[in-house]
């Protein structure tokens, strides 16, 4: 059983500085109010304050009956291999959205895309509750009297379909404007190989093999540089000022010369990080010394940067590291909250939510002027749904251990597969093709991206694949190169890593699992440097 919440709360609570405030339904209290309003999209929830700095709302509603069944939450930017659906948790918080399955039942609770505050779920035996972060950093923001839309509560139930279908159609309904590349994304990075160490020679060397492999396709690939063009790049700092360095001397050349090839350049960029001379104190935050997002002087900057790499000719923008950048942690390290330290923006009248909304349309409506396909990473999914066109939705895969691609990649692709097409298009990363990861190991993630109908990326170390590899690797891209089906994971409900697939009339099983077991116990919080100490024996 199933009772819609789009309704009235049993209680608000208002967190103030030193001060909380609670009231059934309504709360007006010292000058703070928080009104609901029922509309024909959902549930708003409005803040208004005069003088206090607000921090946290949280709106209860007791269902008078348990939920039953298994509940999937959402995390708060990418997968770090940690979605599954399972038995309640009443202390979990649970981003952004979640979804309950019993039977031929599943019902979604959830908030609207790009909401005013940062949101999360907590379900329990007696009812479900829902945390508006309204935060100005770890900061209450100051309204002073404007009347803010903190988030629009949306619900529905399914029946008659699987749970994954009924996920597809609730992340429609949280998102009634998405933007989609106006054709099939996929081809190369060589991030998996290089790790940084790459030059306009190797890059070049690259897209011949990617040519070579999609010549006769219609849909031209992406070749996408990566970290390690930039002018001030070491294996300390990975950074702008974003121009090029000696081993990228004329990145307008480098993006001309990919084109005449026959592909389409694209290129990595992380704007938030500049260690440009000519930056002062004041445009940066004071708890990681990156760019302030809010500081209307740092828009203007990325602005400048975003036109002169569309200027150059590069038509895919991958921005990474903002939300690490912005919070100084990752998100499996964001339990409850996304900020925590004594530290605001620049602009203490926007909230952290919209800040970073804003940021995401800032970028997304420059390169739209020269028709620039943006692709987040590290970014934060549910502000960025409908100003981003593909959306990097794990952790890193690797070319190096092959139980790291497995652990985040699988579970990316599986659990957030749910947003391909109804957010944006969903990237759950590279194929990293090195001599350190065997072929039919490998072989089995190919198939999964080709299949699968999501934007694929490869990073091949040349020289590592044979003739037949080859022609197996052309195939997929081909299969890349159009996208015809969304695969289903027909076994999510049971594991995090679903082995059983379905794309179009055909089902696939894909082994992810050597015949000795796993030989890596790390956990979710493991970047890629020094990837082989994670793996025991």
């Amino acid at each position: 059983m199933f009772h819609s919440i789009i309704r009235e709360p049993d209680f608000i609570a208002v967190k103030a500085g030193n001060e909380e405030y609670a009231s059934a339904r309504i709360l007006d209290k010292n000058g703070i109010q928080v009104e609901t309003e029922i509309s024909a999209e959902g549930l708003q929830v409005f803040l208004t304050a005069e003088e206090s700095s607000v921090e946290l709302i949280r709106l209860r509603w007791n269902l008078g009956f348990p939920l039953e069944g298994r509940i999937l939450g959402d995390v708060w930017e990418r997968s770090y291999g940690d979605m599954r659906w399972e038995g309640m948790v009443p202390y979990r918080a649970m981003p952004w959205y979640f979804l309950v399955h019993d039977k031929e039942f599943t019902a979604g609770y959830g908030v609207k895309v790009r909401p005013g505050a940062l949101c999360f779920w907590q379900a329990d035996p007696k009812g479900i509750s829902l945390w508006l972060d309204v935060r100005n950093g770890g900061q209450g923001v100051i309204l002073a009297g404007r009347k803010l839309l903190a988030a629009e509560v949306v619900f529905e139930v399914y029946e008659g379909i699987s749970s994954f279908q009924a996920a597809r159609k609730f992340c429609s309904r949280m998102c009634s404007d998405p933007v989609f590349p106006p054709h099939p994304v996929y081809g190369s990075n060589n991030w998996y190989y290089a790790y940084g160490n790459s030059s306009e020679q190797e890059i070049l060397q690259d897209t011949d093999y990617l040519i070579k492999l999609t010549e006769q396709l219609e849909n031209r690939p992406y070749m996408v540089i990566d970290d390690g063009w930039q002018q001030k790049r070491s294996p300390d700092y990975i950074g702008g000022p974003w121009v090029g360095n000696e081993k990228f001397p004329d990145m307008e050349h480098l993006a001309c010369a990919i084109r005449e090839k026959g592909a389409i350049p694209g290129i990595w960029v992380r704007l938030l990080l500049d260690n440009s001379d000519t930056i002062p104190d004041e445009w940066r935050l004071t708890h990681t010394g990156c760019l302030d997002p809010s500081h209307p002087d740092v828009i203007a900057h990325i602005k400048n940067d975003i036109s002169r790499i569309c200027g150059w000719g590069y038509r895919l923008i991958k921005h990474d590291f903002s939300t690490f950048d912005i919070f100084g942690k990752w998100g499996f390290a964001m339990q409850p909250l996304m900020a925590d330290g004594d530290w605001h923006f620049y602009d203490r009248s926007r909230t952290t939510a919209e800040i970073i909304v804003d940021f995401y349309r800032e970028i997304f409506e420059s390169a739209s002027k020269t028709g620039t396909l943006i692709i987040g990473c590290n970014t934060i999914g549910h502000l960025g749904a409908g100003l981003m066109h593909l959306n990097r939705t794990g952790d890193d895969t690797s070319g190096v251990l092959w139980e790291r691609t497995v652990r985040t990649g699988v579970n990316a692709l599986a659990f957030r597969m749910m947003q391909h097409r109804t957010f944006y298009d969903v990237d759950a990363d590279c194929l990293g093709i090195t001599e350190k990861i065997p072929w039919e190991k490998n072989r089995l993630w190919a198939e999964a991206l080709a299949v699968s109908g999501t934007p694929m990326f490869v990073s091949v170390k040349p020289g590592v694949l044979d003739d037949r590899q080859n022609r197996f690797l052309a195939d997929c891209l081909r299969q890349a190169s159009l996208q015809r089906h969304i695969a289903e994971p027909l076994d999510w409900e049971e594991t995090s890593h679903p082995c059983r697939w379905k794309s179009g009339d055909t089902e696939y099983y894909f082994d992810w699992y050597e015949e000795e077991g796993l030989r890596v116990a790390a956990g979710p919080g493991v970047v890629w440097e020094g990837l082989e100490s994670y793996r025991y024996f």
